[in-house]
């Protein structure tokens, strides 16, 4: 049996981690020749592969980023004019021509989406959740959070002392897209004073008080966590606008830092690399990879139901939303348990 593997979407801590754990086990406990495709969905397209050994997978446990490279492409966006190249059908005549039996795909909600498409159009898809921002539909956490938070956190902590010592605000801007895992736990964990995500709303006039309150306390700084996803005026950065605001709230002296791609980099904490291993390390027959890959489909069948009943029914003025589509959402759900159980 073959099977193929790839990294779409960012990276992250712990993807490497992953490949290593799915190899390993295809590998040593079902015998599977395993091919590594190159720069994500793109590889697919342009026959970019390469077979994986024990050997390749040396040394990937606690190394950042992705062996494989990775891209953002996306083989199922709507072609542009009948004479472009058309990516689906080239996709799935290189996976026959090259014999895979199964595609495991690492990626977050966009390479989730894409792997669904190739699941509806008849490939064997493992498809594994991961990101950063912890915002993956249907999972509880995805390994490349924790080492994010860890790093948020060290900067926070680092914070402190300046923000001690010249006596300022300082604003530190997280990322998130547009969840707000990341600021929430990074905030908590590093003692911030005030902490900003996108899920709840926020009174400018509030924070500044809170500020101004401390002061009057006798602690002459305040660290206040924003995530990169939050609400802005004029489409301005997050820790720019509120830096302003705060400045011109309180007249406190503030200053801004935005943490940026250095949450993605690095290597992977130990509870990432563990998550990240023990992923796909088990032993499974083929009726329970044949269940799991239902109950993949399964649950993206259940998202895209769910969605388009709210839409349907916000049509309706006064509705209660939930208890309309609670019965048929509950059901949908515990055939999807029973599938993976």
């Amino acid at each position: 049996m073959k099977i193929g593997i790839l990294t779409s979407g960012g990276d992250c801590p712990g993807i490497n981690a992953t490949i290593r754990g799915v190899c390993k086990t295809a590998i040593n406990h079902y015998g599977m020749e395993v091919y590594g495709i190159h720069s994500g969905f793109r590889g697919l397209l342009d026959n970019d592969v390469e077979p994986l050994t024990e050997k390749s997978l040396s040394g990937l446990l606690n190394l950042g980023g992705t062996i494989l490279g990775t891209s953002r492409e996306k083989p199922f966006k709507k072609r542009l004019s009948a004479a472009s190249e058309d990516k689906p059908a080239l996709m799935l005549k290189n996976i026959h021509d090259l014999g895979l039996d199964c595609i495991v795909c690492i990626g977050g909600n966009g390479t989730q989406k894409t792997a669904a498409k190739l699941a509806q159009a008849g490939v064997n898809v493992v498809s594994v959740p991961k990101t950063i921002d912890n915002d993956v539909w249907g999972t509880d956490v995805s390994f490349g959070f924790d080492s994010a938070v860890t790093i948020a956190t060290d900067a926070i902590d680092r914070l402190h002392s300046t923000a001690s010592s010249h006596q300022r605000v300082m604003v530190i801007e997280v990322m998130g897209h547009k969840a707000g895992w990341i600021a929430l736990y990074s905030g908590m964990a590093g003692g911030g004073d005030v902490i900003l995500i996108p899920e709840l709303s926020y009174d400018i006039h509030n924070i500044g008080n809170t500020i101004i309150e401390r002061l009057k306390k006798g602690k002459p700084y305040s660290i206040v966590v924003v995530a990169e996803g939050i609400k802005t005026m004029d489409g301005k950065k997050a820790a720019e606008y509120i830096a302003q605001e705060i400045e011109y709230e309180t007249g406190f002296e503030t200053r801004e830092t935005v943490l940026g791609y250095i949450q993605r980099g690095g290597s992977p904490t130990p509870y990432d690399r563990n998550l990240a291993t023990r992923i796909l390390d088990g032993k499974c027959n083929k009726d329970e990879l044949a269940l799991i890959r239902e109950a993949v489909i399964d649950a993206t069948t259940k998202q895209q139901l769910y969605i388009r009943m709210v839409k349907e029914f916000k049509k309706e003025k006064g509705c209660d939303i939930y208890n309309k589509i609670k019965p048929e959402y509950v059901s949908l759900h515990k055939l999807a348990s029973e599938n993976i159980k």
